[in-house]
């Protein structure tokens, strides 16, 4: 696909387009080694392409999400999100909010006032499905009623620390007021009005699982590119390849496969107390 770029403010040609969610962690000024840290260079070039594909209306549309809050959301990513004139949704990991590298409660202010929108990450980024009830609430409802207490406005969507959900922690998101769990799947989904997989409700509305493709500072612009094509060969692999790493999370264990990931990944050691907690 051969898209046209231009810097106006664009709008999907019809919002009946099925799409694709990508998953941002951390933007950094210069290259880096973690996977994670996407250069701000690179992003820039990839929301560029994201505002032609928009605007083309022939392709799945991209959508933008960010996990943890990390300061990078405030320095880098509203000002590029800015000048494109498109909007993300950042995933706040409310314990975590004002420590050295993260976000305090004015820059995720400022992100809700520039037209950003907001949703809860966890409490303290655990998997859920290590939780007992108790965590459960603290890492549901009261991150959603910390960020609403701060923010002035309804918390309704929630992503899942590592991607990691089964049935009792869907409920638990459902029982806490989550209208839309992000998940790490990389698939694409069918517009809002259709949604291909939803959590039946009892009295509560319906909660959609949303997939999303995690952003690695490997992917060139290219791939990106060819992910985002209708029926992608690309994406379909990459989602065979997710389901593999599932199974594999189930046959070695989280914490053996945290030590593994965290070598592929070239994790620096004790930089994330949690590397278990990501996809």
């Amino acid at each position: 696909m051969v898209f046209e770029n231009t810097a106006a403010d664009l709008h999907p040609a019809s919002h009946d387009q099925p799409s694709l969610t990508l998953l941002y962690h951390e933007l950094r000024p210069e290259k880096s080694a973690y996977s994670y840290a996407l250069q701000c260079e690179e992003f820039a070039e990839q929301i560029s392409l994201f505002a032609a594909i928009r605007h083309s209306g022939i392709a799945l549309r991209p959508e933008i999400t960010f996990d943890d809050g990390h300061m990078s959301d405030y320095e880098y990513a509203l000002p590029l999100l800015a000048a494109r004139g498109m909007a993300a949704q950042f995933f706040i990991t409310v314990g975590w909010t004002g420590k050295p590298g993260y976000m305090g409660w004015t820059e995720v202010r400022a992100l809700a006032e520039a037209g950003q929108r907001i949703g809860a990450h966890g409490w303290t980024h655990t998997l859920l499905t290590h939780c007992t009830p108790a965590e459960l609430q603290k890492e549901l409802v009261s991150a959603r009623e910390a960020l609403e207490d701060k923010l002035g406005s309804a918390i309704t969507s929630m992503s899942l620390p590592g991607g990691r959900y089964n049935g009792k922690v869907l409920s638990a998101c459902r029982a806490a007021g989550y209208t839309e769990i992000y998940t790490s799947v990389p698939r694409a989904e069918v517009p809002a009005t259709k949604p291909t997989q939803t959590i039946a409700p009892t009295e509560a509305p319906p909660t959609r699982l949303i997939g999303r493709l995690n952003v690695r500072s490997s992917m060139r612009l290219q791939a990106i590119e060819q992910l985002l094509e209708p029926g992608s060969a690309a994406l379909a692999r990459i989602e065979r390849v997710h389901h593999l790493k599932e199974a594999a999370k189930m046959l070695l264990g989280d914490s053996l496969y945290a030590s593994l990931w965290a070598r592929l990944n070239r994790q620096k050691a004790g930089a994330a107390a949690a590397v278990m907690t990501h996809p």
